[in-house]
């Protein structure tokens, strides 16, 4: 049975002031299969043609908290104590950082996690 499922495209802005992005990952939320997760893949010929400054080792580490959060465990701060759906709602929430959520879309899954791994492929790689 199809379930409905939400997602944002993780995107690195290495240069807020410029508006120039580049996908890096995915996080997906399922209510209704308890799955919260996120995927990331970091292509850095990509992301030093926007900045040739940027630090990779800093955004490496920031995408990791983004599935440290996603999991929910002793990593991750006080996120820890958010059901999963609060955790989604203040990781896709707006802000002017190095790595921001696109906008929230939805769509109907059997396996979320499968589904992940197919918007990964199609959006990021």
């Amino acid at each position: 049975m199809r379930v409905p499922y939400e997602y944002a495209i993780i995107r690195a802005v290495p240069r807020v002031e410029r508006g120039e992005l580049i996908n890096v990952g995915v996080v997906l939320y399922c209510h209704r299969r308890d799955f919260l997760c996120a995927r990331t893949h970091l292509h850095e010929q990509r992301l030093l043609a926007l900045d040739p400054n940027a630090d990779l080792d800093g955004i490496r580490a920031a995408l990791q908290s983004w599935e440290i959060v996603c999991a929910g465990g002793a990593d991750g701060g006080a996120a820890r104590e958010m059901k999963q759906g609060e955790r989604f709602r203040w990781m896709v929430a707006p802000r002017s950082t190095i790595l921001q959520a696109g906008p929230v879309h939805m769509g109907l899954t059997e396996d979320p996690s499968a589904e992940l791994d197919r918007l990964v492929e199609l959006l990021v790689r």
